[in-house]
């Protein structure tokens, strides 16, 4: 299948194509343009261009535009799915899953569009404002380049595609060099949708052309989503532009000795370690349990993890998919044997799992891990967990604020002023009880801090940086 990047509403021949092959075993499955600096300047000029005409659109208009893409994203689920998991190699229930939710990111944009309000004040709090009234109006900020990664190349493209639309702001996405299918297709919907021609762009390429959508003072906020080496050093170039990064983490999940329902916990502990083979930036990492109830944990966790499946992503039966490529794959043996070299205990995995490319690793538990071991201080991104004994909560709280990352932490426990006591002491984004540091709404406030980020997705936080307010000063 070859695939055309998509510039200022026109499917465009770049003469260089970038071939795109399945995780698992290794076959081409598509071939798409790739895009140079000459494709990028055509890309920023039509973005430039139509920017007076986004801006202007009504509440509704957008809205319409929004609903489009979502509602044709529905009809085509199941092609999208099983694009998403020939490109990214995860299950095809989780590229289903990642589908649906960017239809809803879509539905809660519709909604997010109408809703861009102001506000008016009198100014008079003191002898120099008064008899004056403040009428405050929101504005888009203007061009947004937006840079998505591998692992949820649709959804988390669409986190910043779809405030984008809302507040008004011209897009260009370039999707990850692994991962540009899912990206291409959205074009798709979008071109359909009746969206300005020019306003968006999708745009495959290495990493030198796309250093452009870092470095152009044409565009005025630049939202990427990757590792911290990237994404920090894109801050340093971006100039006078906003930025808005979420990146990597190492998150913990921490158990109390009140577990209520140990199905559910280690059902959630599972999906929060090895969904997508473990590459999400809120990946279960760490694991903090309190001493008293370690050895059955141990005994419950390992047994699930050496139930899962490991195969071929495309068979509904597969529910452990490939890693992403086999250097990532040779990097996590790396780390296991350092820690394993400095003392740790393994539990179960650390193998290949047999079929596909070698991609497949099997469902991996170390204990006694050092906290300077690199599975434990840096970001896995792969099927691999530590699991560390605690006596207390404020000891769990201190050891997974032990970190460069800050990005969210899960809490099963009964006692709700543990759940307070978290939120206030824990150095992270977002703190989940109940469950695991996984999980994520669209519409929630979504971001790290420390090396975790800086910023905040979710639709309507998306836009408040996507928006700016221009203040009259007027006498009645």
């Amino acid at each position: 299948m070859k695939m055309r990047a998509y510039i200022g509403g026109e499917w465009v021949e770049s003469g260089r194509e970038l071939p795109v092959v399945n995780p698992y075993d290794g076959r081409e499955v598509a071939r798409v343009g790739l895009c140079g600096p000459a494709e990028m300047e055509r890309a920023l000029e039509a973005a430039v261009d139509s920017l007076e005409t986004t801006r202007r659109l009504e509440p509704y208009e957008r809205a319409r535009s929004l609903a489009l893409v979502r509602d044709g994203m529905q009809v085509r689920r199941e092609e999208f799915a099983r694009a998403l998991t020939s490109e990214n190699g995860k299950t095809l229930a989780e590229s289903r899953l990642e589908v649906d939710r960017a239809v809803a990111t879509f539905d809660i944009a519709v909604g997010e569009a109408t809703r861009v309000y102001g506000e008016a004040y009198d100014l008079g709090v003191n002898p120099m404002g008064a008899g004056r009234r403040a009428l405050v109006r929101r504005y888009p900020v203007g061009v947004v380049s937006a840079i998505a990664p591998f692992n949820f190349p649709l959804n988390l493209a669409i986190h910043k595609v779809a405030p984008a639309m809302a507040a008004g702001c011209p897009v260009v996405l370039k999707p990850a060099s692994k991962t540009p299918v899912t990206a291409l297709m959205l074009a798709g919907l979008i071109e359909a949708s009746g969206w300005p021609r020019g306003a968006f762009s999708v745009v495959p390429s290495d990493r030198a052309a796309g250093q452009i959508l870092v470095t152009d003072e044409r565009i005025k906020l630049l939202s990427f989503t990757g590792s911290p080496e990237v994404g920090w050093k894109m801050k340093r170039e971006a100039g006078r532009k906003k930025v808005v990064l979420e990146l990597g983490g190492n998150a913990g999940l921490i158990i109390d000795r009140d577990v209520a329902d140990w199905d559910w916990l280690i059902r959630r502990t599972l999906m929060g370690a090895f969904y997508q083979c473990g590459q999400v930036c809120i990946s279960v990492q760490r694991i903090f349990v309190h001493r008293e109830i370690l050895d059955e944990f141990r005994e419950r966790f390992r047994r699930a993890a050496e139930g899962l499946r490991s195969g071929d992503p495309a068979e509904e039966s597969t529910t452990l998919g490939p890693l992403i490529d086999s250097g990532s794959r040779e990097r996590l043996q790396d780390w296991v044997a350092e820690a394993l070299d400095r003392g740790a205990r393994l539990v179960t995995g650390n193998t290949i799992a047999p079929g596909g490319q070698g991609n497949c690793m099997t469902a991996t538990i170390l204990e006694e891990v050092g906290s300077s071991c690199r599975i434990a201080a840096e970001e896995a991104f792969g099927p691999v967990v530590t699991l560390t004994p605690v006596d207390s909560m404020e000891e769990a709280f201190q050891r997974v604020n032990d970190s460069r990352f800050g990005l969210q932490c899960g809490i099963f426990t009964r006692d709700f002023k543990t759940v307070m006591r978290a939120l206030d002491v824990l150095e992270v984004g977002g703190v989940i009880h109940d469950d695991v540091p996984s999980f994520r709404v669209d519409s929630m406030p979504y971001g790290g801090l420390k090396d975790s980020g800086l910023g905040r997705e979710g639709v309507r936080y998306a836009m408040n940086d996507m928006l700016e307010e221009r203040v009259l000063v007027y006498r009645p």
